[in-house]
């Protein structure tokens, strides 16, 4: 009995010594576990706050938006009435020229071999262009106007045929 109780006894130090060290990892692994708990809030609360701090960012930002584009519209209102206005005199001043008379275009030169509007001499390099509107008169390329495929025409005829352009 003696021997069975040793051995028990032995048995029981064994077990109670087992138990101590897995006690005593269970309290290390709970430190650790507390340890990545308090990290985690310590995390929870940075991105909490940054949250915050972008949400109220966000907030001014779309109100920095909200003026700017208040202002942009009330430059496009005003620019939208400057044109209105500037429509208006260009109507006036055109209907006050409306009446003014246009200088005829001048009679042909009586030598062919001067410009009709400048009187330059025809040569190798000015060429000469016989003006295809009003008054079929010779012009150099200076005193004329491109007219595409119906030829060029002398400064007066383009300016009497489109107005506008001048």
């Amino acid at each position: 009995l003696p021997q069975r109780l040793a051995s028990l006894a032995a048995a029981a130090q064994e077990e109670t010594w087992q138990s101590r060290q897995q006690l005593q990892a269970q309290q290390q692994e709970m430190a650790r576990l507390q340890e990545e708990l308090s990290r985690a809030r310590q995390d929870g609360e940075r991105w909490a706050s940054a949250l915050q701090r972008a949400q109220r960012e966000a907030l001014e930002r779309e109100a920095t938006r909200g003026a700017e584009q208040a202002r942009q519209q009330e430059l496009i209102r005003d620019m939208k009435g400057r044109l209105l206005e500037l429509l208006r005199e260009k109507d006036a001043l055109w209907q006050k020229t409306e009446g003014i008379d246009t200088p005829m275009p001048s009679p042909v030169p009586r030598d062919p071999g001067l410009c009709a509007r400048c009187h330059k001499d025809f040569r190798l390099l000015s060429r000469r262009y016989n003006c295809s509107r009003l008054c079929q008169g010779k012009v150099c390329h200076t005193c004329s106007m491109d007219m595409g495929k119906h030829g060029r025409c002398c400064l007066i005829c383009y300016q009497q045929r489109y107005p506008q352009a001048t």
